[in-house]
C-alpha cells in the first residue's frame, strides 16, 4: 500500500470507511454503528432513468438493462458492506489464457460502496493489515491503509421510497480499470498493447442472485502484436466478474501451520503483544458446525450431520455414463468428515429441471458445480472462492475438461498395462474408465476443500509393501490422494494388488485436523493447543505433509513418484516398461487406423522413463524438508545420507546414461518415425545429465561437505563418478556407439557451462532450501572442480586414443580438441 498523502489523510475524515477487518478470527464481531445519510438530490424520476422497457433481475444488486445502457441498483443496507470481486477470463484467444473455465487470470479482490454527497464510491479494501478495534493502534493502521478508489460513479436516480441508488455501470466495464482486466504488464508489453478500444468493448449480459451478481463483458485491445490473428492489430478476450457478498460476520478462523496441508490466507495483524507487525495465516475451509439441537450429540462424539451440508451440482452438459462417477468422486470425502465428527458432511446432486426451478444457474454463488467443459485441455481443476478475511470457501466450481478422458488413458496404460489386462486398449470399457474419473473427481474435490497437493504422502510406504494384495486393499497406494502418486508401476506380473490410491488416512487425519469443531473456543488461539498436540501425536509419515516445489530438493516430495525408495521403485517401474513396449503395437492395433495413438503412446513410455530418471536424481544434492516446532526438538533440514546418494548415481548410470536399449523398438519405430530415435534418446539423456550437474545442486554438494565433511555425498566426489560412468569405454576399450558419443559430448559442453558460471540464480520454488537468492559461482569450488575433471579426463582420452579407430576415433580426437578450447580459449 503507498503511503498516504497528507491531503489524503484529512479527507479521510470526512468520509464514511468500514472497519479494517480486524479480530477475524473470533466467532462474533461487534458491529459498527450506522450513521445518518443526507440523500442525494437528484431531477431524474426513477421511471424516466428505468423505464418501462427495462430487462430487470433482482438480486445482490438489481440490474436493469435498457436498451443498450446498463444499470445496478444499489441498496443503501449494501453500503458499506465488503464484496469480494472474482476476475475471471471465460473468452480468450490461443496464445493467451485458455477459455472457459478462466482460471488461467483469476483475481480476487475485496470492494465496498460508499456514498459521498451525489456519486457512489467503489473503493478495494485491504484486507492485509489488521488490527482490534478496540488497540489505539487501530487509527494507525486505518490511516496507512486508506482505501483507493477504484471508480466513481453518478447516482441517476434513487426508487421510489429512496433506499436504493441507481448508477449506471457501462463505462466501468469497458474502459480499461486494471482491477477488472484481462492483461499483465508483461503481456501488454510483449503484445504491443496500445489501447484499449471503448467502441469495441461492450456488455455481454449481467445476471443477479440473492448473494452475488455476474457481469461478463468484452475488452478489445488494438495491439500491434497479438497472440493470435495478428493481421487483425485487435486482441478481444472476454472477462467474467462476480461480485459475491462476504458474510457479514466472517467465520472464525482457524490458524495455518505448516506441519499440516492446507490452502491460507495471509493477514499482518499490528494489535497483537509481540513486539513486530506479526503476519497470521488462516487456513482456507467450509464453514461446518453442527446444527444447535446436535451440539451436545457432537461434544459427546456421536457423529452429526452439519447444519450446512457442502454440495456438488453436477453440470447438465455432463455426458450420463460419467456422472455416477463424479459424485462417487465428490461422497468419497465423507470417510474423511467422518473423523471431524460429521456423517453426510458433502453430497453431489444433479441440478433442478427448469420445471422444478427455473431460476436455477450455475453461475449463483450458492450452487458449487462440477462444469463439463468441451475442451482439448487434458486436466480437470479444483479452485475455490473464499473470504480472504478468515478462509470461508464460500463456493467452487470444478473445471472438468472432457479431454482428461486422454490423460487418464494415458496414464494407467504407461504405468500398469504390464500387469494389467484392463488397461491394455486405446479405449477402455466404461467401468475401467468411470472409475478413473472417480479417482480425479475426488483428487479434484480435495482442493474444494482446502487440501494442496501433499507430494511426499506416498514416501511413506516400503516400495515392497505396493507388491503386497493385503496391504494395497486396505491402504491403498499412498496415504493421500492429494499426492501425485497416479497409479501402481511398482506392481509386478503376478502381484494382484490394487492399483491407484483412495481417500487415505492422511486425508482424513488432515480434514479432522482443518474441520473439527471446538464449540468451547471464541477465538483462533484458543485451539491452537489441542490442534498442536494433534500434530504431535500424528509424527508417523503417514501423516506427514511433504509440500509441492517444481524441481523438488527434497526427493520424498516428488510428483508422480511412488514407496520410500526411488532406486528400488523405479527399477521396478523400468522392468515395466521393457514388458511394454514390445506388446505396443498389439494393444494398440485398430483396425483401418494409422499409427497415431501408437506413436503418442510410445512417446508416454519415453515419458514414464524420463520420469523415474527424475525420481532418482533428486536424491543427489538433496535435502529433507521436516517442519517442526521448537518443543519437538527436532531439526527442520537434513542433507539425503551418502549412501543414498551413491545409489542414485549408480542408478543412473546403468538406466539411463547406458544406451536404453530397450527403449529401439524397431517394429515401433518403422512404423511412426523415419528418423529420430538418436536424437530423442540424446534429449532425454543429456537433460537428466545438465540436472544432475546443474550448479545449484553442485553448491548444495560442496555445502553438505562443509558441514559434514566426508560424512556426505561430496562435489568431487559426484564429479569423479559421473566422468567414470559417462567414459567406461576408455577403461574397456572398443567402439562408442552414437548415443554414448552425442551423451559425452552433451558432457563436455556441461563442463564448459560451469567453467563460465559467474552469478547463479537459484529458483523460485527451490528459495526456501537456500539462505540467499543466488550465489557467486565464480569464486566457489565450482570452476575448479570441473577443470581438474576436464584435463583428468583429456589425458585418459590421449591414453587410449591409440586402441581406437574409425568414429569412435574420430569423436576422441574431437573430444580432447574440445578441452584445449575449453581450458585455453583461443
Amino acid at each position: 500500500m503507498k503511503q498516504l498523502f497528507t491531503f489524503l489523510a484529512i479527507l479521510f475524515f470526512f468520509l464514511q470507511v468500514g472497519p479494517a477487518n480486524a479480530q477475524l478470527f473470533k466467532k462474533k464481531k461487534k458491529e459498527a454503528p450506522k450513521t445518518e445519510e443526507k440523500k442525494p438530490s437528484n431531477d431524474k424520476a426513477y421511471d424516466k432513468v428505468i423505464t418501462k422497457d427495462a430487462e430487470t433481475k433482482k438480486g445482490l444488486f438489481t440490474t436493469h438493462k435498457v436498451k443498450d445502457k446498463h444499470y445496478f441498483e444499489i441498496s443503501d443496507s449494501i453500503l458499506g458492506r465488503e464484496i469480494l470481486v472474482v476476475s475471471i477470463i471465460s473468452g480468450t484467444v490461443q496464445g493467451l489464457n485458455f477459455g472457459g473455465a478462466g482460471m488461467k487470470a483469476r483475481n480476487q479482490q475485496v470492494m465496498r460502496w460508499e456514498k459521498m454527497d451525489n456519486k457512489l464510491l467503489l473503493r478495494a479494501v485491504s484486507t492485509q493489515n489488521v488490527a482490534s478495534e478496540d488497540h489505539p493502534i487501530y487509527e494507525s493502521v486505518r490511516n496507512n491503509n486508506f482505501e483507493p478508489v477504484i471508480y466513481s460513479f453518478d447516482i441517476e436516480t434513487m426508487n421510489k421510497d429512496s433506499t436504493s441508488y441507481v448508477v449506471q455501470v457501462d463505462d466501468f466495464f469497458t474502459t480499461d480499470v486494471p482491477m477488472i482486466g484481462a492483461l499483465s504488464e508483461g503481456q501488454r508489453k510483449s503484445f504491443q498493447v496500445r489501447s484499449l478500444d471503448k467502441k469495441r468493448s461492450l456488455i455481454v449480459f449481467m445476471k443477479s442472485f440473492p448473494q452475488n451478481t455476474e457481469v461478463r463483458h468484452i475488452l478489445t485491445y488494438v495491439a500491434a502484436n497479438p497472440p493470435a490473428n495478428s493481421n487483425t492489430n485487435t486482441l478481444s478476450i472476454e472477462m467474467n466478474q462476480s461480485m459475491v457478498l462476504l458474510p457479514k460476520v466472517p467465520m472464525q478462523a482457524r490458524n495455518y501451520d505448516k506441519r499440516v496441508g492446507y490452502f491460507s490466507v495471509a493477514q499482518t495483524d499490528y494489535s497483537l503483544d509481540e513486539q513486530k507487525a506479526t503476519e497470521r495465516r488462516f487456513i482456507t475451509r467450509w464453514r461446518l458446525e453442527p446444527k444447535p439441537e446436535d451440539l451436545e450429540a457432537y461434544k459427546n462424539g456421536e457423529l452429526v450431520e452439519p447444519a450446512k451440508q457442502i454440495v456438488y451440482y453436477i453440470d447438465p452438459a455432463t455426458p450420463f455414463q460419467w456422472r455416477k462417477y463424479l459424485k462417487q468422486g465428490v461422497e468419497d470425502w465423507n470417510v474423511a468428515f467422518e473423523a471431524a465428527g460429521f456423517k453426510n458432511a458433502i453430497v453431489a446432486k444433479d441440478p433442478p429441471s427448469k420445471e422444478e426451478d427455473p431460476d436455477w444457474s450455475p453461475e449463483d454463488v450458492r450452487f458449487s458445480v462440477i462444469r463439463y467443459t468441451a475442451n482439448p485441455i487434458q486436466n480437470a481443476m479444483g479452485p475455490h472462492v473464499n473470504d480472504p478475511r478468515s478462509g470461508e470457501i464460500i463456493e467452487s466450481d470444478i473445471i472438468w475438461y472432457h479431454n482428461v478422458m486422454n490423460l487418464l488413458r494415458n496414464w494407467f496404460f504407461i504405468q500398469t498395462a504390464a500387469v494389467n489386462p484392463d488397461a491394455r486398449a486405446v479405449k477402455f470399457e466404461e467401468e475401467v474408465m468411470g472409475r478413473l474419473i472417480r479417482f480425479v473427481s475426488a483428487h479434484e474435490v480435495g482442493h474444494t476443500l482446502g487440501l494442496p497437493h501433499n507430494m511426499g504422502s506416498s514416501h511413506a510406504y516400503p516400495v515392497d509393501s505396493l507388491r503386497s494384495k493385503t496391504f494395497t486393499e486396505a491402504m491403498g497406494t499412498a496415504p493421500s490422494i492429494m499426492d501425485y502418486a497416479r497409479f501402481n508401476y511398482v506392481a509386478q506380473p503376478g502381484d494382484d494388488v490394487s492399483l491407484m490410491p483412495e481417500v487415505g488416512p492422511y486425508d482424513k487425519w488432515s480434514i479432522k485436523w482443518g474441520y473439527s469443531y471446538f464449540p468451547d473456543a471464541d477465538l483462533a488461539d484458543e485451539e491452537k493447543a489441542i490442534l498442536n498436540e494433534w500434530i504431535k501425536e500424528h509424527r508417523d509419515q503417514i501423516y506427514w505433509y511433504g509440500r509441492q516445489t517444481g524441481n523438488p530438493i527434497d526427493p520424498r516430495s516428488q510428483t508422480e513418484d511412488l514407496g520410500d525408495d526411488a532406486m528400488k521403485a523405479s527399477t521396478y517401474g523400468v522392468a515395466n516398461l521393457k514388458r511394454i513396449v514390445p506388446n505396443l503395437v498389439t494393444w494398440t492395433t485398430e483396425e483401418g487406423e494409422h499409427f497415431e495413438t501408437l506413436e503418442e503412446l510410445y512417446g508416454q513410455v519415453v515419458g514414464q522413463w524420463n520420469r523415474y530418471n527424475g525420481h532418482v536424481k533428486s536424491n543427489i544434492g538433496g535435502i529433507y524438508e521436516t517442519f517442526s516446532t521448537f518443543e519437538e526438538e527436532a531439526v527442520v533440514y537434513e542433507f539425503v545420507p551418502k549412501d543414498i546418494q551413491k545409489r542414485a548415481m549408480n542408478w543412473l548410470q546403468e538406466n539411463t546414461f547406458k544406451t536404453p536399449g530397450w527403449l529401439l523398438e524397431r517394429p515401433v519405430l518403422n512404423r511412426i518415425e523415419g528418423a529420430g530415435a538418436a536424437e530423442r534418446i540424446r534429449t532425454f539423456q543429456s537433460n537428466t545429465l545438465n540436472q544432475v550437474m546443474d550448479a545449484a545442486r553442485i553448491h548444495r554438494l560442496i555445502e553438505a561437505e562443509a558441514a559434514l565433511g566426508s560424512k556426505t555425498y561430496t562435489a568431487q566426489e559426484m564429479f569423479t563418478d559421473m566422468r567414470n560412468g559417462l567414459w567406461t569405454e576408455l577403461r574397456a576399450g572398443g567402439n562408442i556407439d552414437i548415443y554414448r558419443r552425442n551423451l559425452q559430448r552433451a558432457y563436455i559442453e556441461r563442463m564448459e557451462s560451469l567453467m563460465k558460471a559467474d552469478q547463479v540464480s537459484i529458483s523460485g520454488w527451490d528459495r526456501p532450501f537456500h539462505a540467499t537468492n543466488s550465489f557467486k559461482a565464480s569464486q566457489s569450488d565450482l570452476r575448479a572442480l570441473a577443470r581438474s575433471e576436464l584435463k583428468t579426463l583429456r589425458q585418459q582420452v590421449r591414453n587410449n586414443l591409440g586402441r581406437t579407430s574409425g568414429i569412435t576415433r574420430a569423436h576422441l580426437e574431437d573430444v580432447i580438441e574440445r578441452i584445449n578450447l575449453i581450458l585455453d580459449p583461443k
